[in-house]
């Protein structure tokens, strides 16, 4: 038996003790060692729900493998893991060429079928990406956000010394200045609306942000770049006004990702929109990330970068909680009665 928390009706998710899954054909099954909470986990339990009910959700984790299904390797049992969360169909044209992210019949653990707010989970080993030497449970398990992160920055490419302009603070804001620092960017900007997120960003060692709630972002940015403004911008705040700050603080020819999942309309003025053509900007989406050799497998590229240290993710973590606390840190995080970056769910 193991413990869970299911969700069986918007609002209604409460732990339960259900039995240990069995894997089946293909499948491993998996102690979670630890699983983060995403913000796309708030409106999924309190708002939108799942795809049906009762579902346990959860979907950035990793953990060891403790039993394998049939025509499965033994050899992976007590191995470390992260898992990519999305089950394609591989029959569809977009499976065809390894875009899975864009899969028409895909499956997805945590809001499609049983995800990982639970002590055990079976996966399939396609899916599994083993540890290597030196990096954590913790770690492994924001592989995801930081490989969202990664493919929002690669959409647009960054040059050497390239001025990077990112819109929101959050957990996979920071990822993308991390990756920008990496990929050689000469400098980060970080933009939110809220003071906390940007002196934690400030204690991380990104010494240029800005609050677009109480400060002029344009004028700010162009006083930084001398008039030029920024060579690669990313929204990934989900908002107008957003969006509208980012088609005047990119360059001519400049690059503006977007990624922020909205909460609403995404709105933008005839000035904005005129921005983009009298600029000739680049403008292009953003959506998941890549776990195929097609063009590059951007979750091993993740735990390359993690393993070697040129990523650090463990200190984005704020609140460690064990299972027992997974119905608390989701209400904590809902009323916002606590500052988190990554809160996430160990077990031990």
């Amino acid at each position: 038996m193991m413990k869970a928390w299911p969700l069986h009706a918007v609002g209604d998710i409460r732990m339960e003790i259900r039995p240990k899954p069995v894997p089946g054909p293909g499948e491993v099954l998996l102690r979670v060692r630890a699983c983060g909470i995403c913000g796309s986990d708030i409106p999924r339990v309190f708002s939108k729900g799942t795809y049906s009910f009762p579902t346990v959700p959860g979907h950035e984790f990793a953990g060891s493998i403790e039993a394998v299904g049939e025509s499965v390797d033994e050899s992976l049992i007590g191995r470390g893991a992260a898992v990519f969360p999305l089950l394609p169909c591989r029959a569809c044209s977009a499976c065809e060429i390894g875009q899975f992210a864009l899969c028409e019949n895909y499956d997805y653990i945590g809001s499609r079928r049983d995800g990982a707010f639970a002590e055990y989970i079976a996966v399939p080993v396609w899916n599994l990406l083993l540890l290597p030497d030196g990096v954590s449970y913790e770690e492994a398990a924001m592989v995801e956000p930081a490989a969202v992160a990664v493919h929002a920055l690669r959409q647009a490419g960054v040059g050497i010394g390239d001025t990077v302009l990112i819109y929101g603070a959050g957990p996979i804001g920071l990822m993308i200045a991390q990756w920008a620092e990496a990929w050689g960017a000469g400098r980060v900007l970080l933009i939110d609306i809220e003071d906390e997120k940007l002196a934690f960003a400030q204690s991380r060692g990104f010494a240029h942000t800005c609050n677009a709630a109480t400060d002029d972002v344009p004028a700010w940015v162009r006083g930084l770049t001398n008039g030029r403004r920024a060579d690669v911008t990313i929204e990934g705040a989900g908002s107008s006004a957003a969006l509208e700050n980012a088609m005047h603080t990119t360059r001519p020819f400049g690059k503006v990702v977007l990624m922020g999942n909205p909460s609403g309309d995404m709105k933008l003025t005839k000035d904005g929109y005129w921005n983009i053509l009298r600029k000739n900007l680049t403008v292009v989406g953003s959506w998941n990330s890549y776990y195929a050799n097609v063009p590059v497998n951007e979750w091993r590229l993740t735990l390359d970068f993690i393993a070697s240290g040129k990523l650090r993710l463990e200190p984005l973590i704020t609140h460690r909680v064990p299972i027992e606390g997974i119905g608390s840190a989701l209400q904590m995080m809902r009323d916002r009665s606590s500052f988190s970056v990554k809160v996430m769910y160990c077990a031990h």
